[in-house]
């Protein structure tokens, strides 16, 4: 009987020690922090650790630029980013196409730079050996021209896909990736580029002399070497430059969404600066 009365005597001990612990830990916190833990939690609303529904980071653009603000197009109308989006990408294709139009606008430009096709290396590399190293750096020279003349047929076709873009288009490229722009566009273009480009590459091959000299280093090579080889510069060099294309429309595209100093229109700095914050 003794043991139990004495069991139970610890027992409220413990307890009230307990609570006593209790009332000091809260007590230090509200001195320390101002948060008292006696106040009740508010269970709707917006408090300061449970933020509102409607400010999540669920839509994709930041506010006012600000990273530690929660991502809301709220802020940008519909027409904003469309017309932003086909500025940028207006921008990326004039820009791009104007200098690749240049003479060396792929020749010099080692990024877009047409180079010998892969079947045809073994050529080069024998037309090296024997001496005639000049005839193969003309080949590859008379490519990159033929590009660089044929190249404005892109603008037309390019304009045309950028007026079709949807809001719906708009949108979902603005909370894409970097190149989330110039993908939609090459989606649009490719076959259409590559129907118009073809006709347009052969004629600039002959213009240049590229055909000519072409005919004449396989030629030779072929001599040499006893084979016969052939190939359809058309084909290469079409592909070729429309990929220097979009290249170039990729390139200014990443510069417009990362770097402030290149979107040079208000529309471009609001539907941009927004979605810095992302």
């Amino acid at each position: 009987m003794k043991k139990s009365i004495f069991l139970a005597a610890g027992l409220l001990f413990s307890v009230s020690a307990q609570a006593q612990l209790f009332d000091v830990i809260k007590s230090t916190i509200k001195d320390k922090t101002g948060v008292d833990l006696n106040t009740p939690v508010k269970t709707k609303g917006t408090t300061a650790t449970t933020p509102s529904k409607t400010t999540t980071a669920t839509t994709g653009v930041g506010v006012n630029g600000n990273s530690n603000s929660p991502v809301n197009l709220g802020n940008l109308t519909s027409t904003q980013i469309s017309s932003g989006l086909k500025e940028a990408l207006s921008l990326g294709v004039t820009d791009g196409v104007k200098k690749l139009a240049l003479t060396d606008g792929f020749f010099k430009n080692e990024a877009v730079k047409i180079l010998m096709p892969e079947k045809l290396r073994k050529i080069d590399t024998t037309l090296r050996s024997i001496g005639m190293g000049s005839l193969a750096d003309e080949g590859v020279k008379l490519l990159n021209r033929a590009a660089e003349d044929a190249v404005t047929e892109a603008a037309p076709i390019f304009t045309n896909a950028i007026t079709s873009m949807t809001i719906t288009d708009a949108k979902n490229i603005l909370l894409g990736t970097d190149n989330a722009a110039t993908s939609y566009l090459q989606g649009k273009t490719q076959s259409q580029l590559f129907t118009a480009f073809q006709p347009k590459v052969k004629a600039s091959l002959g213009k240049v002399g590229a055909d000519t000299v072409w005919k004449n280093l396989i030629s030779k090579y072929n001599t040499f070497t006893g084979q016969s080889v052939t190939t359809d510069l058309n084909e290469y060099v079409t592909t070729e430059t429309i990929n220097g294309v979009f290249k170039m429309v990729a390139d200014k595209e990443s510069g417009i969404r990362n770097t402030p100093a290149m979107r040079t229109t208000s529309i471009l700095q609001k539907v941009f600066g927004a979605q810095d914050g992302k």
